[in-house]
Formats: C-alpha cells, structure tokens, sequence
C-alpha cells in the first residue's frame, strides 16, 4: 500500500510530499471547480510527476449532478468526467472517483437503473484508457454509498470499484470493518480521515490516527482483502488547522507509517 495525500495541484504540494516522504497526490475537481484548466494544465502536472517522483494516486469529483429530474444522464457531466478520465490515463493515473445524486421524485429502482446507466458509460470509457471507475462513500451528492446500493449497482457493474473511507460509515451508524470484509475486493482507492463521536453525535474529523477509528484492524483486513492501493491523507478537522493542522498530518504520516511496516 502506498501513502498520499488529498492536495492541490501546484508545484508546492508535490514539493510538501516530497519532503513528506509520500508517494502520491490525490486531486479532487469538483462541482464548481474548472475542469477544462485542469485538463489544459495536465503536461506542466506531468512535469511535476517526473520532477519530484510523486504520482497522482487518484483523480475524483464529487458533489456534481449526474441525472436530472426525470432520471437521464446529463450529457455535459458526462462530458466532464470523460475528459478527467482522460487527464487520469495521461498522469498514470490508475483511479477515478465519482458518485451518482439521488432524485427524490424517482424511485429507488429507478435511481439505480440511471445510475447504472452513467456509470457503465464511464467503466466503458474508462476501460480503453487503462482507469478504473469507482464510486465513494462519502454521502454528498451520492446515494451509491452503502452494501444495498452496492449490492444492485456494483452488482451489475462488475468493473466497477469502491473508494472507501470508514468515517463515512462510522458517522452513518454503520459498521466499517464489515464492511471492509464484506466488499473489501472491490476497493480501488482509501481514504484516512479521522472521526471523533461522542454521545452518539459528530464533534470533529481529528487527524487520523488521533481518532476512534480502530485503524490497525482496518488496515489488517484490507491486506486480508488483498488491497494494495493507495491510501489518501484527508486533512478535514475545523479545528486543526493552520500549524496545529500541519502538525497532525505529520502525526499521521508517522502513525501509518508505522502500521505499514
């Protein structure tokens, strides 16, 4: 498994993970950022890969609207992820991550079934450019979150992976290490954000490894599992930020480091 890091895609985070001792940058280019600078931008990123030997581990976008009201693909989304896809597969970049927006007026069946048709049009896409399509877990923008979406979506899509993140599930009530056996052969891509809880209730997203979340097991079964990707630091806590937030990735830079040995 190899360690990363959610950045920006600038000169200075693959500087600050070099000095770091990570290996790969994750980039999210989401709703409302410019997809079409970051495509235009793709060979000075190249440049940056070879020059600081830091590859991009994963290229996502969440919060985007993928169908519309009467439950089709919106062509211009599509488009979007297309042409990210085809920044992954120049950038080496093996991973794309997305997710598909529920809509309300619908059924469930018929959610599932648009989302299984905007999904299979990415899978085949991606296909021929050597990435791998996955959906996240996190539930903004995304109902295809949890097994009994899995077990419809990802059960008719069969190349098609899971990025997983535990706080996610932790928050959501759920149980993140059955999880993790139950569809652990499906994750492409892993995020380490911490999760804190008390009375039940979300207090902070603390760094990992200064959290609740039972990392040493979780990491034990991915290798049970057989994952070998990446895992992706996501600084996320209100209340490390600034220095202190500087201080805390280092924490879990150090603390995974040591679970990888």
């Amino acid at each position: 498994m190899n360690l990363g890091i959610i950045a920006k895609p600038t000169e200075e985070s693959f500087q600050s993970a070099k000095d770091k001792g990570l290996q790969f940058l994750e980039f999210c280019i989401n709703d409302g950022h410019d997809v079409e600078g970051f495509y235009n931008d793709r060979f000075q990123l190249k440049k940056w890969v070879e020059q600081y030997d830091i590859q991009v581990g994963s290229i996502g976008r969440w919060k985007s609207l993928r169908i519309d009201q009467k439950g089709q693909v919106i062509e211009s989304e599509l488009e979007k992820c297309f042409k990210l896809i085809d920044a992954a597969s120049e950038l080496n970049c093996s991973n794309f991550v997305c997710g598909v927006n529920y809509v309300p007026d619908l059924s469930y069946y018929e959610n599932c079934t648009a989302a299984i048709r905007f999904l299979s049009r990415l899978v085949e896409f991606a296909k021929s450019k050597n990435v791998t399509v996955s959906t996240y877990n996190c539930r903004k923008g995304n109902f295809v979150n949890t097994p009994e979406a899995w077990k419809v979506v990802h059960g008719h899509v069969t190349e098609l992976g899971i990025k997983y993140d535990p706080s996610h599930c932790r928050y959501d009530g759920g149980d993140y290490l059955k999880e993790t056996m139950d569809w652990g052969d499906r994750f492409q891509h892993v995020h380490l954000k911490g999760s804190l809880m008390v009375d039940g209730k979300r207090v902070d997203d603390p760094p990992a490894g200064l959290d609740q979340t039972d990392w040493k097991t979780f990491l034990s079964l991915l290798r049970v599992k057989g994952y070998d990707g990446g895992l992706s630091i996501e600084p996320h806590s209100l209340i490390w930020t600034g220095e202190l937030g500087e201080k805390g990735v280092n924490y879990t830079i150090s603390y995974m480091k040591n679970l990888l040995v």
